[in-house]
């Protein structure tokens, strides 16, 4: 057998060391993603099946309806515009993954350590949504939950394992198929979050005596006297706390400069836009939708918020399609993260192929998933994760867009040959070690103290890189000033095997009908429950399941195929 360059084929590691994803060098203009792409990507990857829980969580938490909505609306504002002004642009000119052009800028030693932190941090998250996805499964495989750090149950692991199996094949092969997942996926799981809230508003209302006669879209005006959209007067969350939640949640994405990664495959910087479509369909669509269903189930079963994992609430409120949600939303939102562990292991271990390291980094992120430590403290985790990692992004940007402007030089450490930016290194301990002393000592609150955190390392690194010699113009290095060029020392990169692009036949028309179709039909089937009738609403939801589940087999396999038929 052949491959499409002609050279023999040898087998499955011969063919995954094709896998060419420039890890070490700049992307190519061949290989530029279209924008559906990145709408897929973002949209898929912020969709997570954590927002069943984020959602409910901010109903548990006695945020008012106004502060919720104006929060996220701004925070989520910021966000885009982080990474369209700041992570974008330098994605762009660069064409580089972070990992790699941190090196010319703070040094081997320096990089080797943050991108091992970056990609420990980095499994971590993506076994968070494995779990989710795991914590979905068993409900009709009947397996209870996890309840402590440790998994009680065997099952348990073992679907965890094939959960992960799924999400380390989609990420060694790579950002384009990544996309093609997302492309998938995304449409249907916005559906499921609309659908959901919708089915269960009659479970919201018959949950709340003082408002059980809700029978129509008139009387929703009436649901600004439920309990989850009145501000409990014993909240301490605020608007500030909602919009500096949905700006840091992502902040090492952003402002820390990881997307990096996923941006260089953009044609320009505008791209960065496309994050929109992550902000507000998943952090603000989904955790809204969520919030809706989070506070139905809770009345409903008459359990806590605080005690519904995101499985629960999908299946009290989508039936077997919010299982099969939360598993792809947990895939889709773990794929490419594990994707950015792999890339930044990579630049660490340069001899070995980019799939073995992902491979390895998978290994390691199924093996955390199985501990649900984790996600019982996501929140904490996520502020800690951006506390650690987007000092760096700072100084990066820093040294790429304003040293220019300040009369320094760029790369100076590395024209010098210094294995260690002293003052990079200086500012990021610094950073992080303030970060921790105000968080601990009460002076800022968690979700506060990564902006001014970031805002400083911006301003004070360059000062104390004028003093440590970037002041100077040191000896030309040639490698120093392109930073694209791999190292002469590293083994050649294989050279990336060509696209087909495919046209559109029969079948694939066809399939995107069949698609089109069974997607309005899921988003039209909620409102058959919502509209009561003379069964109970126990029966209008087991029926709502049944159709539903059939509705979204059919959607995904027929979106499945179009998107396989059309781009390959």
């Amino acid at each position: 057998m052949t491959n499409p360059d002609g050279a023999a084929d040898t087998g499955i590691l011969d063919r995954v060391d094709r896998l060419y994803e420039f890890e070490r060098e700049p992307v190519s203009a061949d290989r530029f993603e279209s924008p559906r792409h990145f709408a897929a990507v973002f949209a898929g990857e912020h969709v997570a099946g954590t927002e069943f829980v984020i959602g409910a969580l901010f109903v548990s938490w006695g945020v008012g309806a106004r502060d919720l909505i104006v929060g996220l609306i701004v925070g989520n504002l910021l966000a885009v515009l982080s990474w369209t002004f700041i992570c974008a642009p330098l994605a762009v000119e660069t064409r580089l993954t972070l990992y790699w052009y941190l090196r010319r800028i703070a040094g081997p030693i320096m990089t080797a350590i943050y991108n091992l932190m970056n990609a420990v941090l980095f499994c971590v998250l993506a076994g968070t949504m494995i779990t989710v996805s795991a914590s979905a499964i068993r409900i009709p495989l009947g397996i209870p939950s996890q309840v402590r750090w440790y998994p009680q149950n065997v099952q348990f692991v073992l679907v965890v394992c094939g959960v992960g199996a799924v999400v380390v094949t989609v990420a060694i092969l790579g950002f384009h198929r990544l996309a093609q997942f997302s492309t998938i996926c995304v449409p249907w799981m916005f559906v499921m979050f609309i659908a959901g809230a919708v089915a269960m508003l009659p479970g919201l209302a018959a949950g709340t005596p003082e408002i059980g006669s809700i029978t129509s879209w008139d009387d929703l005006s009436r649901l600004a006297a439920l309990r989850i959209w009145v501000q409990d007067p014993h909240s301490q969350f605020t608007f500030w706390h909602v919009a500096a939640f949905a700006w840091i949640c992502n902040l090492a994405f952003h402002l820390g400069l990881s997307d990096m990664a996923v941006l260089r495959y953009a044609p320009r910087a505008w791209y960065g836009i496309f994050s929109a479509c992550g902000m507000y369909l998943g952090h603000f669509l989904a955790w809204l939708c969520a919030g809706v269903m989070g506070g139905a189930v809770a009345a409903l079963l008459n359990r806590p918020l605080a005690d519904l994992d995101a499985g629960e609430v999908a299946w009290q409120s989508l039936g077997l399609s919010g299982i099969l949600c939360v598993i792809l939303a947990g895939w889709a939102t773990s794929n490419p993260t594990l994707y950015r562990a792999g890339l930044a292991l990579q630049t660490i271990t340069p001899g070995w192929p980019r799939w073995l390291v992902t491979l390895l980094a998978g290994v390691f992120t199924t093996a955390v998933a199985c501990f649900p430590f984790v996600f019982s403290r996501l929140l904490e985790f996520v502020a800690l994760f951006g506390i650690l990692l987007a000092p760096m992004g700072a100084i990066v940007f820093a040294e790429h867009r304003l040293f220019p402007r300040l009369g320094l030089t760029r790369f100076w450490s590395s024209r010098r040959g210094d294995i260690v930016n002293v003052p990079a290194l200086i500012c990021w301990l610094a950073a992080v070690g303030a970060a921790v002393a105000l968080s601990a000592t009460g002076t800022l609150d968690l979700f506060f103290v990564a902006i001014p955190i970031w805002v400083a390392t911006v301003l004070v690194y360059p000062v104390l890189a004028a003093f440590g010699g970037a002041r100077a113009r040191p000896p030309e290095n040639p490698r120093a000033d392109r930073p694209g060029e791999p190292d002469a020392e590293l083994p050649p990169a294989a050279p990336p095997a060509p696209r087909r692009n495919r046209l559109w036949t029969k079948s694939a028309i066809a399939a995107a009908f069949v698609a089109a179709l069974s997607l309005a039909a899921c988003l039209v089937l909620p409102f058959s429950v919502y509209a009561g009738g003379a069964l109970p609403l126990e029966s209008r939801l087991a029926n709502y399941y049944s159709i539903l589940a059939v509705a979204s087999t059919v959607h995904l396999i027929a979106a499945g195929f179009w998107v396989l038929k059309t781009e390959g």
